[in-house]
């Protein structure tokens, strides 16, 4: 009967180890099911989309440099930003898109307009349309403001997915000194290679005419290189900066002291 009573204490015990492991291995899964479900998934989504840090400049097999009105300055690019001007903005009720020039111009004379240019560096497994070797028809490639891959098919509806963005929108360069440059510099300005990267559609769209205080790319992996560029195209064309704008760039650079400034070539 004790040797019963002994076995029967024993099986009890195992049996509560059992239940409370159990219990563990219940509280764990529904902990990391709860994770998952809250910090988890969203963790998992941004490194699916981690997208580039830079965007590419300049291919010199088949483009041609646009000159600018300056050189952009070598060194880094809080240097560079320190010696931009500090100034509020010009009015922009006299602004228009043709101050610039004609959209997509073939500034660079390498037979193809600059729409084309940039589709064709930024994409990768680019095709043309029938008979022409400057019209992209399609392509792909991990866009930089999102960092989410994106195919582009050239089409009525379709071509709107992928625009070419203005790193230093035109009505904000309009406003910050553009009124003082020539009409050619105008132009060169909307067609400078250093000053446009082919972005999601709607990201462009969201952006608008912003300037650094106002926007900023949601991939924060390429706000470094973003900053940069747009210090260098003000450098390069002789354009300020708000002090708010200033602030913003400082905030970002902050997180990358050795971020060069952006050159063609």
């Amino acid at each position: 009967m004790t040797v019963s009573w002994t076995a029967y204490r024993r099986a009890r015990r195992r049996s509560r180890q059992a239940w409370a492991l159990l219990l563990v291995v219940a509280l764990a899964v529904a902990a990391s099911t709860i994770w998952f479900f809250t910090a988890g998934q969203f963790s998992a989504a941004e490194r699916e989309v981690a997208g580039p840090s830079e965007a590419p400049v300049f291919d010199g097999s088949w483009m041609k440099p646009v000159i600018p009105v300056h050189p952009v300055p070598v060194g880094s690019a809080a240097a560079a930003l320190a010696k931009l001007p500090v100034k509020g903005r010009a009015p922009k009720d006299n602004y228009q898109r043709e101050a610039f020039g004609q959209a997509w111009l073939d500034v660079d004379r390498n037979g193809c307009d600059t729409r084309n240019d940039i589709l064709r560096r930024d994409l990768t497994a680019v095709a043309f349309t029938e008979g022409s070797k400057c019209k992209v028809s399609s392509g792909a490639f991990q866009e930089p403001y999102t960092g989410k891959l994106v195919d582009f098919r050239r089409g009525p509806e379709s071509s709107k997915d992928v625009q070419i963005d203005h790193v230093v929108a035109l009505g904000d360069a309009w406003q910050k000194g553009a009124q003082q440059l020539t009409l050619q510099q105008r132009q060169s300005l909307a067609n400078d290679p250093l000053n446009l990267i082919a972005a999601d559609g709607a990201a462009n769209q969201e952006k608008s005419a912003g300037d650094a205080a106002t926007w900023l790319p949601t991939n924060k992996k390429f706000r470094c290189h973003y900053v940069a560029r747009q210090i260098s195209v003000k450098a390069a064309y002789g354009l300020w900066v708000t002090q708010a704008e200033k602030d913003a760039m400082v905030r970002v650079l902050d997180s990358c002291p050795e971020q060069s400034t952006i050159k063609v070539g």
